[in-house]
């Protein structure tokens, strides 16, 4: 009889950070209860028995009763996610002798100093004979890529029952599989490799894993059970990572078919190949079979011109609901092109549910670069959620190259202390480190994959960089930057944030820099759209870029869409001549701002020195909310801006900023910038290293303003007509009515 007490827990997944660690985390009441600390050693109990080293449970799952333990723990245990296990405290010894074997079906060839690196790897651990023991490679390189752990099996241990690893233990490696234990499968993607991805693995496994584990549940209701399952999102998502992990959890069957590999130029061969693929399915089930790409094999039958295509889908149409019984065979379709497959396949009984994965938030791109630099030697000073504040849009594809990147980087560092016949030492080898610094330089070489086609560098412009905004700046950071960076405050006061902000002023005052500026400060996803280049001529097509646009913009949200010229594009309906092309782009302009399909976290910015030739349907609530007029700057403005062009140049001392400020009245910014520089090539004509106020007043002769009298009256006339408000009639006159 046993003198520890058990307790039943939950299985949940492994922080990624504890892959491959033998560590099982556990809340402080359990800790409590079976009176541990952590670093004790506990037995787990599923199917079967194995051991772990309990840690304490981050603070957001206390008082939930779960164990969280990775995949090689939970193979070990003979469970899954969502089971129940027994845990107690474990009566162990230290092992005096541990027999290790490659997985069935796989042989391994170990190194001279093989043993003694499994031994520094597993030390204190605790092993229970048939248990996997992951282990990383040393002959993979530690910068490239993760390291994928090496799985092998514990055939046996002296003496029996749990025993940990300690420096004394003897470790014999067999280079064939043992037949003495059970088969075992060795453990490749697991749910901990996929990260940012949780609700989404939630409702596959609800799909794939209770069916097959569990059937009788569906024959008690009296269901079929779902029978496919289409996961649909931006490139590099981890659609094809999702049904991996999910095949391997289940303890399925996995056969995986990438769309055209299907096809034959041979009469019926296509066919014949994807009936093959399901009967050795169903001989081998339960089964999933994968299909990437599904597009490529089975698209819009009525949009295809080819007799093989319209074939294909109607066989694949026929295997996944056709007169056959399929048996517990799971079909998991991906593709980036849901809109092209043919919509037979996407009713219940083919594809039963649609899952969306999407781009990964704040917390999905932290828990997917934790996931990928488990094994990466990272500095103290790399800040994680610094880096994933200004990831936006990034997949976890993205996410990987980045920290290749950042690796190869640090890589160049060590690069000049070696050479390539030499074998690098083992010195040097320890002390390479990934450092801030080298996620900063990758960061400019990266960018995220669904933006490829219309990413901008934004030039590295703050509101320090501009000057005579005055109350307008303000405007700007409650109408973009809040919305962005703090949208709780708009979700607590039940409003919604401005979908639009419309700039309208004489040309030169900075409307194009506030954009730049604005994408800066909050760290969103920069879509620059000058007018004209949207304009095809082609019917249709100008329509279909900006759809094209808003939908990117919604896929790497937070988003700021900006469009320079926007007269050019959105002018007043009835005014076009030509073929009615730029009422087609209103309309599909006006859809896409206010349409059935809402925009989260994008903002709209449009600029535009002709406001009145603007269609008025863009103009109101709910399309572009606000309209700032940005003006001429005032004196004060025009100093500001001096203040920031001057101070790049040398200035003698009797050089009067707030003198020029007086002289320059109708100046814009841009007008002041071209000032400076006018005065400085003055400077450089006498051969001066400064610029005197001499110089300047020379310039001025040269440089005229760019806004007449007539322009700002004009400006003040259309600021007067979207400033709207109710008129108040003077109360002197209010009782003559």
């Amino acid at each position: 009889m046993r003198e520890f007490k058990d307790i039943i827990l939950k299985v949940a997944k492994a922080y990624p950070n504890d892959s491959a660690r033998g560590i099982a985390r556990l809340d402080p009441n359990a800790l409590l209860t079976l009176r541990l600390s952590p670093g004790d050693i506990i037995e787990i109990e599923g199917k079967r028995l194995t051991a772990a080293k309990v840690w304490r449970a981050d603070r957001q799952d206390w008082s939930q009763d779960y164990i969280r333990i990775d995949g090689f723990i939970r193979q070990n245990a003979g469970v899954g996610i969502g089971d129940k296990v027994k845990i107690r405290k474990a009566k162990f010894a230290e092992a005096q002798r541990i027999v290790l074997a490659p997985p069935s079906g796989s042989h391994m060839h170990y190194g001279d100093e093989a043993a003694d690196m499994i031994r520094r790897q597993t030390l204190k651990r605790p092993v229970v004979a048939g248990d996997i023991l992951p282990i990383m490679s040393s002959g993979t390189h530690p910068f490239v890529g993760r390291m994928e752990p090496v799985p092998l099996v514990v055939t046996e241990t002296h003496p029996d029952n749990v025993v940990v690893v300690c420096e004394r233990t003897e470790i014999v490696l067999l280079e064939k599989p043992a037949k003495s234990v059970r088969s075992v499968k060795a453990t490749g993607i697991t749910y901990e490799n996929v990260g940012g991805l949780g609700s989404e693995v939630q409702r596959v496994r609800e799909m794939i894993e209770l069916p097959m584990k569990h059937p009788e549940i569906f024959q008690k209701l009296g269901i079929e059970p779902p029978k496919g399952v289409l996961l649909y999102g931006p490139p590099g998502t981890g659609k094809t990572l999702i049904a991996k992990a999910v095949a391997n959890e289940s303890g399925a069957n996995f056969i995986s078919i990438a769309g055209p590999e299907i096809m034959s130029k041979y009469y019926g061969e296509s066919e014949q190949r994807l009936r093959e693929i399901f009967e050795e399915a169903q001989k081998s089930a339960p089964s999933i079979i994968f299909i990437d790409e599904i597009d490529s094999i089975a698209p819009k039958r009525g949009e295809v011109t080819g007799e093989v295509e319209r074939r294909v889908v109607a066989q694949l149409l026929a295997m996944m609901d056709g007169l056959k019984e399929r048996g517990q065979v799971v079909v998991i379709g991906a593709t980036n092109r849901e809109e092209a497959i043919d919509p037979a396949l996407r009713r219940p009984g083919r594809f039963d549910r649609e899952i969306e994965v999407g781009v990964p938030d704040r917390e999905g791109r932290i828990e997917i670069l934790q996931i990928h630099m488990h094994s990466m030697p990272v500095a103290d000073d790399v800040n994680l959620e610094g880096l994933a504040d200004r990831m936006h849009g990034f997949v976890g594809a993205d996410v990987n190259a980045l920290c290749k990147e950042a690796a190869m980087k640090a890589l160049r560092r060590y690069l000049p202390d070696l050479t390539s016949e030499d074998e690098i030492p083992q010195e040097i080898i320890d002390q390479m480190q990934v450092m801030g610094a080298d996620f900063e330089e990758a960061l400019k070489e990266i960018e995220p994959s669904a933006m490829r086609e219309v990413l901008v560098e934004v030039p590295r412009v703050n509101w320090n960089d501009m000057g005579g905004l005055g109350a307008l700046k303000q405007e700007l950071i409650e109408s973009i930057e809040w919305p962005i960076k703090q949208p709780e405050k708009f979700q607590k006061m039940g409003i919604r944030p401005p979908k639009g902000i419309l700039l309208y002023g004489p040309p030169g005052t900075g409307k194009t820099m506030i954009a730049q500026a604005v994408a800066n400060e909050t760290n969103a996803n920069f879509i620059s759209i000058r007018g004209p280049q949207m304009l095809s001529k082609w019917v249709g097509e100008s329509e279909k870029a900006i759809r094209e646009i808003f939908r990117k913009a919604r896929q790497v949200s937070p988003a700021i869409i900006f469009f320079d010229e926007l007269d050019s594009i959105a002018p007043m309906r009835g005014m076009d001549e030509g073929g009615r092309v730029m009422e087609r782009v209103v309309n599909q302009l006006l859809a896409e701002l206010d349409g059935l399909e809402a925009l989260k976290d994008v903002v709209v910015i449009a600029a535009t020195n002709r406001p009145d030739i603007l269609d008025p349907a863009l103009l109101r609530s709910g399309r572009f909310d606000r309209m700032l007029l940005v003006g001429p700057p005032d004196r004060q403005g025009r100093h500001e801006i001096l203040k920031i062009h001057a101070s790049r140049t040398p200035k003698g001392e009797d050089v009067s900023l707030e003198e020029l400020a007086e002289l320059t009245d109708g100046y814009v910014g841009s007008d002041l910038d071209n000032l400076c520089r006018e005065a400085a090539m003055l400077a450089l004509r006498e051969g001066l290293d400064r610029v005197e106020m001499r110089h300047y007043r020379e310039a001025l002769k040269k440089v005229r303003p760019s806004v007449e009298e007539h322009m700002l009256s004009y400006y003040e006339r259309i600021g007067e007509r979207f400033k709207g408000g109710i008129k108040v009639e003077p109360a002197s006159l209010a009782g003559y009515r």
